[in-house]
């Protein structure tokens, strides 16, 4: 991480020292990486002392995958979040949008600590830390513990660790110096195989024949995104049904590995002609632009958005953005 962001992280722990009452927020449909940040942050802050709650703004439900990381029961509703928090951290949340119906919540602050790893992220607290060359949020939230001097435990490291090996997808896009994070966390008794496996190796059986519908679906389109190729897919509210979210979100990773499409994307039904839209890039393309031109963004390789419409619409709007970006 580079030294230039020693002064915001030291900025950043006298604001939370001097804090009693702490409000760590994700992005909406958090991950692993967000969750998993505030998590890590939260505990230690309620080790502390403080008076500690992490929350985001939807859905209602936390992912059934990331429940086993809050041991001290600090998550909340949405609704349990203060109007006026005393401290709010936001968390992997590139901008103020992200946090859905609690992003009023930074204007009435008393003070706003912004931790993320976005490119993007204009900067939008009253003290920023933003590292856009760390592979993920929870690589910043690490340095921070550092300087707070507290004990990297394996509670904590846990935390850290889901969100590091789900952004690096499984370590593919660590540095060397990742690598090193990922073997102290380990040295402070992380379990890898009973942290990774409910990330992202294991579904209920209803996943494969929801896969077996939307695959069969999928469409490749040689001749986008500069001629280097564009494969989609739609998942449906029916398809979806008796699903979990994180079901849904696994389907861009394996339509990404399409060898003869440099761009992914996969729509996905929130409610009816509402879509959230994955994007995925294997080098070339910088998906992040394209999701910017359509009110969203994210990383170079890997970025989303939301969109009204029907799937032929969202499509074609997507096809405008991404000529314009790869053409």
């Amino acid at each position: 991480m580079p030294n230039d962001l020693n002064a915001p992280l030291e900025s950043a722990a006298d604001v939370l020292r001097a804090a009693s009452d702490v409000t760590l927020l994700a992005h909406v449909n958090p991950d692993a990486d967000a969750l998993g940040s505030a998590l890590a942050l939260g505990l230690v802050l309620h080790r502390l002392g403080k008076s500690v709650r992490v929350s985001f703004g939807e859905p209602e439900t936390v992912p059934e995958t990331l429940l086993g990381l809050d041991v001290a029961g600090l998550l909340v509703p949405a609704s349990a979040v203060p109007a006026a928090p005393e401290v709010l951290v936001a968390l992997d949340t590139g901008s103020v949008a992200r946090l859905g119906p609690l992003a009023d919540r930074v204007s009435t602050a008393g003070a706003v600590v912004v931790l993320d790893h976005h490119v993007s992220n204009p900067g939008y607290g009253t003290v920023n830390v933003i590292d856009p060359t760390a592979e993920a949020t929870a690589l910043v939230v690490l340095r921070l513990l550092d300087v707070l001097g507290v004990e990297l435990d394996e509670p904590v490291a846990r935390c850290v660790y889901a969100g590091l090996v789900t952004d690096t997808r499984s370590f593919r896009h660590a540095s060397a110096a990742t690598h090193e994070v990922a073997a102290r966390l380990l040295a402070a008794g992380v379990d890898a195989e009973a942290v990774a496996r409910p990330l992202m190796d294991s579904h209920p059986f209803g996943y494969l024949g929801m896969l077996a519908k939307v695959l069969g679906r999928a469409e490749l389109i040689a001749d986008a995104a500069g001629g280097r190729g564009f494969v989609h897919a739609v998942v449906t509210l029916d398809d979806a049904a008796g699903l979990r979210p994180e079901e849904v979100e696994s389907v861009v990773d394996l339509v990404r590995t399409t060898a003869e499409a440099e761009v992914a994307a996969v729509l996905k039904e929130l409610r009816p002609s509402s879509w959230s839209v994955s994007l995925r890039a294997v080098s070339a393309v910088d998906v992040r632009e394209v999701a910017q031109l359509l009110g969203g963004g994210g990383h170079r390789l890997a970025a989303g958005y939301t969109a009204e419409g029907d799937a032929a619409d969202v499509l074609a709007r997507l096809r405008v953005a991404l000529e314009t970006v790869a053409g």
